[in-house]
């Protein structure tokens, strides 16, 4: 999760407490360029706080671009509701294991999705029409069973309430397919910082909670993708937000595949107390099914929140972001290398790679690369 609230400031910073995690974009004036760092608040095993820093520069031919970036992002969340939602008094936990799976998911199919890459959804929601008992599957919406909530990424109230099947007075979180964000969460969120998002269920059926969209999910920018090269699939795991901010929402990469990531543009996107927020996806272990690794894991699994690299994507001011992210839970190093890279005809600025579990120029605390024009990939091999 990034968030950011606006303060007045010679910066430009978007944060977030990351269990789940979040990285943030900070500009200062530099004689012709704008730096952003990629600053990174996060829960470790202990529950302490600690702040990781990377950063990449956008060049500008007029230094006053620079000096007009006056707003400060600064995040405040907490784990609660990802804690919350894994001990709910009335959740069914899915028991899907913290083990390693060498062949590909089993649910691949499911979670692949109806649509085309950037082929937009043709079927409008509409309230009152479907169910609370019912999962709405299709037009980008996509089930996650193993969960063990009928398909939902979560279920929750206002209050932190959370239940195992979507009733009355709750909000229930769906996943989109890889590239897409869910479209519905209201505009009025809790007070004390909690997230909410997902379809409301009133009087039995369910019902938008963002009237702004016809549609349950809206593909991002086509500006990030993630491609592998190995032998077998990488799970992606993006969190849950708003809503439970668990990393339960999979992006499945295939063995020799190919992925969109959602870039989200932060402009338009979810607002958390006035600042932007972009994409968060943990990564797992090459071998791990997304039913083992997009679920809450502890110190023993190596998995969701203890997996060994952290992804942010995020679109703001005209530019896109990608960024790499240790993981201050898990300091092994994954069992593959990972380098971001411009698609033809496209430009970046930023060097940005975790090969053999150090980031590069001995980087501790990550990197990030920007794209000015076109597309990049961060490729696994």
């Amino acid at each position: 999760m990034k968030v950011s609230t606006v303060l007045a400031s010679m910066a430009l910073i978007s944060s977030s407490l990351a269990a789940p995690m979040a990285h943030e974009h900070h500009h200062h004036k530099r004689e012709a360029a704008v730096v952003y760092v990629t600053h990174t608040v996060v829960v470790d095993s202990n529950g302490q706080l600690s702040t990781l820093n990377a950063q990449a520069a956008v060049p500008t031919t007029d230094s006053s671009d620079a000096s007009s970036a006056t707003s400060t992002s600064e995040a405040t969340s907490t784990s609660s509701s990802s804690e919350a939602s894994a001990t709910s008094s009335s959740s069914s936990s899915s028991d899907s294991g913290s083990g390693s799976s060498s062949g590909s998911s089993s649910g691949s199919s499911s979670i692949s999705g109806d649509l085309s890459d950037f082929s937009d959804p043709t079927e409008e929601f509409k309230d009152g029409t479907i169910k609370c008992s019912d999962f709405p599957s299709g037009q980008g919406v996509v089930a996650v069973d193993w969960l063990g909530f009928g398909g939902w990424a979560s279920i929750m109230k206002e209050d932190g309430t959370t239940s195992s099947s979507c009733e009355d007075g709750f909000y229930c979180s769906y996943a989109c397919q890889a590239g897409m964000s869910k479209t519905q969460y209201p505009s009025t969120q809790p007070s004390d910082g909690k997230s909410i998002g997902g379809l409301y269920c009133k009087d039995g059926y369910l019902y938008k909670s963002n009237s702004n969209s016809n549609y349950l999910c809206e593909w991002g920018h086509d500006s990030g993708y993630v491609e592998s090269s190995i032998d077998q699939d990488i799970a992606l795991c993006r969190t849950d937000y708003p809503g439970s901010e668990n990393m339960v929402v999979p992006t499945l990469l295939e063995a020799g595949g190919k992925a969109p990531l959602s870039v989200v543009d932060e402009d338009d996107y979810y607002h958390w107390k006035g600042g932007k927020t972009s994409a968060q996806y943990y990564v797992n272990n090459a071998g791990v099914s997304v039913e083992d690794g997009c679920v809450w894991g502890d110190s023993s699994s190596g998995v969701g929140n203890w997996a060994p690299l952290v992804i942010g994507s995020g679109y703001t001011n005209g530019n896109t972001y990608l960024s790499l992210i240790p993981n201050p839970n898990n300091k092994d190093a994954p069992n593959y290398n990972v380098k971001i890279e411009a698609t033809d005809g496209s430009t970046i600025n930023g060097d940005c790679s975790y090969i053999d579990g150090n980031f590069n120029g001995d980087n501790t605390d990550g990197c990030t690369v920007t794209v000015t024009k076109g597309s990049a990939v961060i490729k696994f091999y």
